[in-house]
């Protein structure tokens, strides 16, 4: 079958670029066939169809860099983000939740008709199902200043910094996509377990080797930045037209394992 994923001739956008699951993306995505637009604070070296400079701080940069992305987009991939510190928590939340989500919105009027839209979140945002009214707030504010007002309003709702932004992507990925569905629009989340990336490092420095090695569950290893990829370039797909609002959990069973005792 030629052309299974459909992404040929296909126009993408794909956050995080430069490094990590989102080059892995993009790469995956070239080899498809697909027009690669590249966003990122730093340069890729991958031979994309154009490449951006944007800086997911600051909304005036996302409104700029929107403005020169060429329509139609065929489908958005939200890779880019922070690990928290050494960052502050107001900045890792307003990179991988409030930067995110503007660039998202900002996008959808270039949206052709059945585009897609995954987020990275993580598996540090676990138990976000119980959590759902504590962020109904923020998830629900009318753009990015409007949830930076709320957060500087009302700091102390965020624990900490990295698991409350991507509690905030999964939350905000159930409410929101049961609403982009009716035009057509499909928007999905997923969840990586450890995966072996230049963000690792720092993970490990702040939660121990130790529990990074138990977030790896019965795999007893951690994931390529391709192993990630893929799960969201086939999300993206024309192949998985009814698929929406999902929060994928790409962790070798390590979720699974959680919820159901082993013997």
């Amino acid at each position: 079958m030629d052309d299974p994923l459909q992404y040929q001739g296909k126009h993408v956008v794909v956050t995080g670029v430069a490094s990590g699951i989102g080059a892995a993306t993009a790469r995956i995505l070239l080899d498809l066939g697909a027009r690669v637009t590249g966003l990122d604070v730093k340069t890729s070296d991958l031979p994309l169809d154009a490449s951006m400079i944007v800086d997911l701080l600051d909304r005036s940069s996302i409104d700029a860099t929107v403005a020169e992305i060429s329509g139609p987009v065929d489908a958005v991939f939200s890779v880019a983000g922070l690990p928290g510190e050494p960052f502050s928590d107001m900045d890792t939340v307003t990179v991988n939740f409030i930067g995110a989500r503007h660039l998202i919105e900002s996008l959808l009027p270039k949206l052709s008709a059945g585009a897609a839209i995954v987020c990275v979140g993580s598996n540090a945002g676990l138990g976000w199902e119980q959590d759902v009214d504590k962020f109904l707030p923020l998830i629900t504010s009318d753009g990015f200043d409007a949830a930076v007002d709320y957060l500087t309003a009302n700091p102390g709702v965020i624990d900490h910094g990295y698991v409350f932004s991507k509690k905030a992507i999964n939350v905000w990925v159930a409410w929101r996509a049961a609403q982009l569905i009716v035009d057509g629009i499909r928007l999905n989340c997923s969840n990586p377990g450890p995966t072996q990336t230049a963000m690792m490092p720092t993970f490990e420095e702040q939660a121990g080797k130790e529990v990074i090695d138990i977030f790896a569950g019965p795999s007893g290893r951690r994931s390529t930045a391709e192993e990630q990829a893929w799960p969201l370039v086939f999300v993206n797909s024309g192949r998985s037209s009814y698929v929406a609002g999902e929060a994928m959990h790409i962790d070798a069973a390590f979720l699974a394992s959680m919820i159901v005792p082993q013997t």
